[in-house]
């Protein structure tokens, strides 16, 4: 086996591990065969009896360590970010809430304002007589 053959399962390993694969589906398990595909070789053409493989097999063994560790932290992010959006919704239910229970509050006051001040009608939304804005906003 010559340098070229070994340098094209080099190559092979970095681009499965760079996700950028030419020869197998992306997301591809990184594995001795999964590098022989993607170099364009045949599966079960990287044997653990040939010596010379000794150092790319450690090599494809550690990136598949790599990649279970990584698909592990993305899948925990996701966990932790799901339950941080569940927290977040309930958050806002109870905001809703107490914003519903005091706009409420609010109409049965002017209600009752209004039947101190005998006015038949209820006002909505204050005037500001400054401005004119019927919304009350200065």
């Amino acid at each position: 086996m010559n340098e070229d053959n070994l340098a094209e399962y080099r190559t092979a390993l970095n681009r499965l591990k760079d996700g950028q694969p030419k020869n197998v589906p992306k997301g591809t398990k990184i594995t001795k065969d999964a590098v022989s595909l993607e170099a364009g070789r045949g599966k079960g053409s990287i044997k653990k009896s040939r010596p010379v493989f000794a150092q790319l097999i450690a090599d494809i063994e550690a990136a598949a360590v790599e990649q279970s560790l990584t698909k592990r932290r993305v899948e925990q992010q996701s966990d932790r970010l799901k339950s941080e959006i569940k927290d977040l919704r309930i958050q806002l239910d109870a905001a809703l809430s107490r914003e519903m229970s005091l706009v409420y509050e609010l109409f049965e006051v002017k209600h009752a304002l209004a039947k101190i001040n005998n006015s038949k009608v209820i006002p909505i939304r204050g005037r500001n007589s400054a401005t004119g804005d019927p919304n009350g906003r200065d």
